[in-house]
């Protein structure tokens, strides 16, 4: 584990040339060295589009005219069942944000029947927003042992430039629910996007330490791809381009790695929207987690938080085929069946 200082990160999130290729170089030795060459899978379900947040950057925000959905209990478990089948070894359930009873209620359902259904086999991640603790706890309870919130930018004044300052989009609201899910004993994921509007290396560089500080299990980043539909397009031409956010999305992989060599993080989805070989850079830069599309197809049209998503179509047994061959291609294995649940959590817990 090496110590870095918020000089030391802006001078890493700044490199180019030799000294980019060695922090590369650096991070994935790191990872091995510590966690190994095996990725992970999440099988993600993208469960509703339907949001009571506005937030200035997202696709499905409340007020966008979008076709809204909620899957069926019975295909939740038909993807339940999918990841099974493909050998997966965890789920990823995913929703707009939303806190009322009948939403929650039945998360509890669905999460305590698909552990009955895999007879505990399934691991499960759930990412559906704020909620108060005693939700949270409930989910907990009923069978979900990893969280996902992502505070988006840890540095106050940036966050309020991306979501309205209404009380539905409260900083300090956010950072509590993370409080809450460690106090709970969650394995906690959090994350930000990277290339936004305003934003600077010094808010990237805090917030590194920001996830240190927390000591998170796991971390989700990726990088901002506007959408034409959200406040946050007018300023689209201001960000950096393509190939300096991805760029950039690789250096903070990279540097946490160094900084804390036994988390999880995800090689998102965003990469490769932005290259097509963008989650194996994210892989070699020190991602171990990767999340395939359980979603029926049907639906996915409609879960665009930025526009062209990749792997927007692909059928299940494609993209477990694809990522196989793709990460045997860049000398990673997929450990199959297995819930690849956070070193550095599973070290705590032994404390």
């Amino acid at each position: 584990m090496e110590q870095y200082n918020k000089e030391d990160l802006i001078r890493l999130l700044s490199s180019q040339g030799n000294d980019y290729k060695m922090l590369m170089k650096r991070a994935l030795e790191t990872k091995k060295l510590h966690i190994g060459n095996t990725i992970y899978l999440r099988g993600l379900i993208e469960y509703s589009n339907i949001c009571r947040k506005n937030c200035f950057y997202c696709g499905v925000r409340k007020d966008n005219k979008i076709v809204r959905y909620q899957l069926s209990d019975e295909e939740v478990y038909q993807c339940a069942d999918m990841a099974m089948e493909l050998g997966y070894g965890s789920l990823a359930i995913q929703s707009g944000e939303r806190n009322d009873r009948e939403f929650t209620d039945k998360i509890t359902e669905l999460v305590f029947n698909i552990k009955q259904r895999s007879n505990n086999k399934l691991g499960i991640t759930l990412s559906c927003g704020e909620q108060k603790e005693e939700v949270y706890k409930e989910w907990f309870d009923a069978g979900a042992h990893r969280y996902l919130l992502r505070i988006e930018s840890s540095t106050p004044s940036l966050y309020y430039k991306i979501h309205p300052q209404t009380k539905e989009h409260d900083f300090e609201t956010r950072l509590n629910a993370v409080y809450s899910l460690l106090s709970l004993g969650y394995q906690v994921g959090t994350g930000v996007m990277i290339g936004l509007p305003f934003q600077t290396i010094e808010h990237l560089a805090d917030d590194l330490l920001f996830f240190k500080k927390l000591n998170v299990a796991m971390v989700g980043m990726g990088p901002f791809i506007p959408h034409p539909d959200t406040p946050l397009w007018q300023y689209h031409t201001q960000i950096p381009d393509d190939r300096t956010r991805l760029q950039l999305t690789m250096k903070m992989i990279a540097c946490l790695r160094l900084m804390m060599p036994k988390i999880n993080m995800v090689a998102a989805t965003a990469n490769q929207t932005l290259a097509e070989d963008g989650r194996e850079q994210a892989v070699l830069a020190g991602a171990n987690i990767i999340m395939p599309n359980l979603t029926p197809t049907k639906y996915r049209e409609q879960y665009l938080i930025y526009p062209d998503k990749a792997c927007v179509g692909d059928k299940p047994n494609e993209c477990r085929n694809c990522l196989y061959g793709r990460m045997k291609k860049i000398g990673h294995e997929i450990g199959y069946n297995l819930w690849g649940d956070s070193q550095a959590f599973l070290s705590q817990s032994e404390d």
